[in-house]
């Protein structure tokens, strides 16, 4: 039995949906709030969250990888090449993720247990810049999964009425 692209297609749209939202959530308010407080307080925050954060997230990323490329496979044409580039994209923010943010909270977790060195701040902006640079692949991926759905139409029912006819 074959599933149905649609099912796929809805399982992606979620999973990347959710990955997007989780990023974008930290983007326009977990890291504004980090800035706000003091350094002390960022640093207990953040390596505490990463503890259940890395696990979720990473499971979401894997999610949304899988379900998009099974989109990739089980769609033809345009849809095809849309759910491969999210896809892509969902791979990336995971690479982003593994290669650059993760390496970053080791130095967060040995600040939190003593002192913070003096170049802290360039490391915390490259963690933030990865941050952005993976939200914004997720957000894109996400959208290329929502142009599928609004750029392929299924074919109409035999004498179902057409809108504008």
């Amino acid at each position: 039995m074959r599933t149905p692209v649609r099912y796929v297609h809805g399982a992606a749209l979620l999973a990347t949906g959710l990955l997007a939202g989780a990023f974008g959530y930290g983007a326009a308010n977990v890291i504004p709030t980090f800035r706000a407080v003091p350094m002390d307080v960022r640093l207990t925050f953040h390596t505490t969250m990463m503890k259940v954060n890395e696990p979720v997230m990473q499971s979401a990323m894997a999610l949304a990888i899988l379900t998009s490329f099974g989109l990739a496979v089980a769609a033809r044409g345009r849809s095809r090449r849309l759910a491969l580039g999210a896809g892509a994209l969902t791979l990336t923010a995971l690479l982003i993720t593994v290669l650059g943010n993760i390496p970053l909270h080791a130095h967060f977790r040995q600040w939190a247990a003593g002192a913070v060195p003096a170049g802290h701040a360039e490391i915390i902006q490259r963690w933030e810049l990865f941050h952005t640079l993976r939200t914004l692949a997720a957000l894109i991926a996400f959208a290329l999964l929502v142009a599928i759905a609004v750029l392929t139409r299924p074919a109409p029912r035999p004498g179902a009425l057409q809108v504008g006819s």
